[in-house]
């Protein structure tokens, strides 16, 4: 769940809720409904969307091997699948939490950022075709979460540098 939301439930023996804290609970209550029938949908049509979006990805790299193809689908529909998790529990780090330990790496590994970021476009063309702007505005930022992922130049990676005298 979103950690400020999850931080409202950690103390009640010390103090009831303040009116800010209540209006951020009441929001996000009344927002589930809308995000449960956003999720129902994700799970009825991840056929339909996925292949839609294979079709296209297909033709768009025709020369791409079945592998590579097969394999940048598979982490579109693992990022969609966390983006519907990360929806229902407001919390779009979650899709992080969840990628960023092995996608910027198989994508390196495998050279398939231009295929991905591809399927990251034709998804969301998929995705505001069939969403409202209210559900496209509630799951997009974990897809956004998901597509910042295939950026290496947003990777914060750390490299210690050389101690001085060692080289």
């Amino acid at each position: 769940m979103n950690p400020t939301l999850n931080a409202l439930f950690d103390e009640p023996e010390k103090r009831y809720l303040d009116t800010d804290e209540l209006n951020l609970l009441s929001h996000y209550v009344g927002s589930l409904p809308e995000r449960i029938t956003v999720y129902r949908q994700l799970r009825n049509d991840e056929l339909t969307i996925m292949q839609a979006v294979a079709d296209a990805l297909q033709m768009q790299f025709a020369q791409a091997s079945e592998d590579l193809l097969k394999r940048t689908l598979q982490n579109g529909m693992l990022a969609l699948r966390y983006a519907a998790m990360a929806l229902l529990m407001d919390d779009p780090a979650f899709v992080t939490k969840r990628l960023q330990t092995w996608l910027p790496e198989m994508v390196a590994a495998y050279g398939t950022r231009p295929m991905d970021e591809a399927l990251h476009q034709l998804l969301e063309q998929q995705l505001t075709r069939r969403l409202t702007g209210e559900q496209w505005a509630l799951l997009s930022p974990g897809i956004a979460a998901a597509k910042a992922l295939l950026d290496p130049a947003a990777q914060t990676d750390t490299v210690e540098a050389p101690l001085a005298g060692v080289l």
